[in-house]
């Protein structure tokens, strides 16, 4: 059998797993690419779904949980550096909805809708050091990095970070109107100044239209 955990695969010949665990699994899991479970969830999933299994590996006998599925296709791995696990841990986790994968005392990785990102403690120094590049009227920091979103999720995050107190760098607007490129945009940064882009297409198809843009 091949379990899947934080983007790696396991094989293992001597998998215990019993029913009520896996039933409990299915059902306390959300399903929304990789989205966030309740903490009380979280912690009821723990107990009842961990799951054993042994080998000749040094992992032996050590007990884990799978959180979120990979996202379909081949999903894209980003490390990033930070200066702050705990509070990469609040942004990520808690303020952008992250499932948690493994981690150690070094660094933590997450779900971003099925996507692996990968947070690495550097020091307590680290801050993201800015350029700007002007696209449509808005100086946009790089690097950054993020996601295109359908419309109906970059809506629903925005407000999620809006309300979390999160302050933008671009507020969250309408690029490229009425051109093949049009699309919803926003801008912000985590603890660690690293900065993010969410977009989405208002129409899907043209996310790699070819064309030349004058600024």
């Amino acid at each position: 059998m091949v379990i899947s955990t934080g983007g790696f695969t396991r094989t293992s010949d001597n998998l215990k797993l019993s029913k009520h665990s896996s039933d409990a699994l299915s059902s306390s899991l959300l399903t929304l690419r990789g989205g966030s479970v309740h903490e009380k969830e979280m912690d009821a999933l723990s107990k009842s779904s961990t799951r054993e299994f042994s080998s000749s590996s040094p992992d032996e006998d050590q007990k884990y949980v799978t959180l979120a599925k990979p996202a379909p296709g081949s999903p894209f791995h980003y490390a990033f550096p930070v200066h702050s696990l705990e509070k990469a841990k609040h942004f990520y986790g808690n303020v952008l909805g992250c499932e948690e994968g493994r981690s150690s005392e070094k660094w933590q990785d997450y779900s971003l809708h099925g996507h692996q990102i990968v947070c690495h403690w550097v020091g307590d120094n680290y801050r993201c050091v800015d350029y700007y590049n002007p696209v449509d009227g808005d100086e946009v920091p790089v690097p950054h990095a993020g996601l295109a979103l359908t419309v109906e999720e970059f809506h629903a995050l925005a407000k999620r970070v809006k309300e979390a107190g999160v302050e933008f760098i671009i507020e969250p607007h309408l690029r490229f109107k009425g051109m093949p490129g049009e699309q919803w945009t926003m801008f912000f940064k985590d603890p660690s100044g690293n900065n993010l882009e969410f977009k989405a297409m208002t129409k899907v198809e043209n996310l790699f239209a070819k064309y030349n843009v004058v600024d």
